[in-house]
Formats: C-alpha cells, structure tokens, sequence
C-alpha cells in the first residue's frame, strides 16, 4: 500500500512500512508512494534527553530510549550530517569473539540485536554472517586461542577452532607456503559474525528513532556546555541554546573536546585515527572476514557487496584528529595484505579514508556516569565501536533512563582503574595506542 503524504502521528508524515508488496507497487506506479525517511526540524527550545553525536551509537541510544523506556521528548544533536564520523569510516565488522568478563556479554547480546535488527528497524542493514576467521601464526597462538574459545563456548558464544585442512578448504587462497613471513597453524573461528552496510544502519536508526518522536538535529554543532554546579543545564549550538533534563555524549575521538566544554578535565581516553582502504572490485574471491595480527603486524579484511575488498590495519600511534590517512599506514597495510594474500598485489586502491578512535587506557569501552549528576558518558570504543552500535544503544539508553548501569557494563566506569580493574583482551598494558 501506498501511504498518505501528510496525517501521521503527531503531525509526522506515517513512515512507508518496506515489504515486498510495497516494491512492487511503487515500481507498478512510478515510484511516487517512497517519502523521505526521515524529518529535518528545528530545534525546541528544550528536551527530556539530549545525545550529543548523531552516529551510530548516538542513534541507537535514542532509538531505543524511545522504544524500550517510553522517553518522548529526544534530541540528537550532530555537528555535520548523520553517519559522516566514524560510523561511514570502518570496515563494517561486526563480531562477538571476547574473553574478558563483561566484554564478553556485552558484544553477545550486541550480536543478537545485529542478527534481528533489520526486522526491528524494517530497514536492511545488509547485515552478513559470512564467519570471522582470526589466522593462528604459531603453536602458542593456537593454545591460547583454545583457552580463550573455550571460554566463549562455555558461557554461550559461539566458537570454534579450525586446523590447516579445514581452513584450506574453506580459504584456499591464503599464503600457505613453507616459508612464508607469516607462517599459518590454523585460525579461531566464529561463524556467526560478519559484515553489514554502515551508511544502511545509520539510515535504519534514524528512520526508526525518527518515528517514535526523536528530533534529529543535523548540522547542529556543540560549541559550549552549561552548568549550575554539579548539573548540566543545556548546550550552546550553532542553531541556537538547548535547554535538557538529561546529556549523553556518544562521540568517540571527540569525546576529550565535550568533555573539556563541560569542565571536566581530563579523560583516560587518547584520539588516534585509523586508516581503511577499498580496492577496485573484483569477482567473488572472499567469503569470509579474515584477520590476522602477529609480530608487529595487523590486518583485517572482507569482501563488500559491490566487489571491493575492504581492509585495515593499526591505527597511527601519534594522537590526531585528522580524518585523512598518511603513506607509512598505506605501505605497512599493503606489507600485510600481499603478505597473507599475495593474490591482492595487483589490485588498485580505490579509496583511503581514516576515522578518529578514542583508545582507552585497557582497550575496553566507558557506558557510565559522570561526575555531572546528568550527563552521561559512552566513549573509548577503540576498534570495537561498529559492532557494539546495538549493545551500546541499549545498554547506554537503560543508563540514561534509569540512572544506574545493568550488571553486564557495571565495571565499564570512569573509576575502575582506581578500583584495580583491567578490562584488556589483549594484555597490552596501559598505553592507548597498542590496543588497536
């Protein structure tokens, strides 16, 4: 059915529901029954809840504000356009392979809400579970792979480990040789994470937060924060002075910048960019995600819907905000993808981006408090920021509306370094820069 161009709720335009049948009819009639998906309003003078960041974290905070506790009167606020940070610069990752209590079920539960989210949304974020495949380089390495998969599968995730046959089979065209740089022992596998399609989960988030009555403010620039004492009054915006019972900022390499507008000091978090890289497309030759990261080395990459393959490696190790890359990431990148993938040699680079990552000091994200009796904090994604967008939406959404975190982020504070607490998967030590 086609729906009417005015008359929804409150106002709104009814939200044209995607089904097959709607496809079809709007191809039978000239494409005239798609409206726009979502609104572009002006700012209120005041709002329950505002989020300060309109990516993917900031979107899925709002939406399921919305949605799971009943909030009506929602703002996020976005300094550019939707999806123009980090949220259209990674490689689209999304996973749920961690060890460490709390990382663990946090990206689980994440994952789940990946694995409906296009039915909850009615918008197809393309999500792919193509298997993420983490290359073992050594005897040692497969140990401690088995140790740390074993701990998934004993508490629900997914895991599995696979040996040189069956990763043959399944990745022929690997750099198998007997006397390859990055010898290969067999790789940690987990079937049902994958990729999806960046700009599409910004677009399905907002579309679905648009409908329950949340007010997107593009263009809409932060440029002071308001206090009386220990609590947050309102913002100064480029489009003008926001008045909000509650604040969330949710906007990864610039999270120190609010954070300094607040007057708040210092935070554990460095802003590092990190670098990705598209090629040409090509015919099928990926099926799968596969990472590999030893000696030094580090690098992921999958295949995207259109044919390009989409790779990274390690993030700059100077801090940065700059959202453009450098040629010494470009070679060490290529270094490892001919390296692992000799078959990639030839292929052409098509685009080379960066995004601004805020590295926490133990390489795990913050959803918590503030010392600001309302002001709210989700920050220090490091790598991990794509796949968590679900898990941080809801998880951040039940801290704003109820004003204390669920078990499972209870440790993901400002004070658990005071605490002696350590949420590091990779056992790299205080140094932001070494957990990419």
């Amino acid at each position: 059915m086609v729906w009417p161009k005015t008359g929804g709720k409150n106002g709104r335009r009814a939200m044209t529901r995607f089904s097959g049948w709607n496809v079809l009819w709007n191809g039978l009639t000239g494409q005239k029954g798609w409206g726009r998906q979502w609104r572009d309003p002006e700012p209120k003078s005041s709002y329950d809840v505002v989020i300060v960041g309109g990516g993917l974290h900031g979107l899925a905070t709002a939406y399921y504000l919305a949605k799971n506790h009943g909030v009506k009167n929602i703002a996020v606020v976005e300094k550019g356009w939707l999806g123009g940070g980090n949220a259209g610069r990674n490689t689209t990752i999304v996973r749920s392979n961690y060890f460490m209590p709390g990382n663990r079920e946090f990206y689980e539960h994440s994952l789940k809400l990946w694995e409906e989210l296009s039915h909850d949304l009615n918008y197809n974020v393309m999500f792919s579970q193509r298997s993420h495949v983490s290359l073992l380089h050594s005897p040692a390495a497969v140990d401690a792979a088995a140790r740390a998969y074993n701990t998934m599968v004993l508490t629900g995730t997914d895991a599995e480990l696979w040996g040189l046959d069956e990763l043959k089979k399944n990745v022929p065209h690997l750099n198998f040789g007997p006397n390859v740089r990055f010898p290969i022992f067999g790789a940690a596998v987990q079937k049902r994470a994958g990729t999806a399609r960046h700009d599409a989960v910004a677009w399905g988030f907002a579309r679905a937060a648009d409908q329950l009555g949340v007010d997107i403010l593009q263009n809409c620039e932060v440029l002071g924060v308001t206090r009386d004492g220990g609590h947050v009054t309102g913002l100064e915006t480029s489009r003008g002075a926001i008045a909000a019972g509650k604040v969330g900022f949710a906007v990864a390499g610039n999270t120190s910048r609010l954070w300094d507008m607040a007057g708040l000091g210092t935070l554990p978090i460095e802003s590092h960019k990190l670098q990705a890289f598209v090629t040409e497309p090509v015919k099928p030759l990926l099926d799968q995600v596969v990472v590999f990261g030893v000696g030094g080395a580090h690098f992921y990459i999958s295949q995207s819907d259109k044919g390009g393959m989409v790779f990274g490696g390690d993030i700059d190790w100077y801090k940065s905000y700059a959202q453009r890359g450098a040629l010494p990431i470009v070679q060490d990148v290529a270094e490892c993808a001919t390296a692992i993938l000799p078959c990639l040699g030839r292929l052409r680079l098509l685009r080379h981006w960066s995004g601004v990552m805020d590295m926490s000091m133990d390489g795990s994200f913050f959803i918590c408090k503030t010392p600001l009796d309302n002001l709210y904090l989700n920050a220090g994604w490091n790598y991990g920021g794509f796949k968590a967008s679900p898990g941080s939406g809801w998880y951040f959404a039940d801290l704003i509306a109820n004003d204390r975190p669920l078990k499972e982020i209870a440790n993901h504070d400002l004070k658990r370094f005071e605490r002696g607490i350590n949420i590091d998967e990779r056992g790299a030590g205080p140094d932001p820069k070494l957990h990419g």
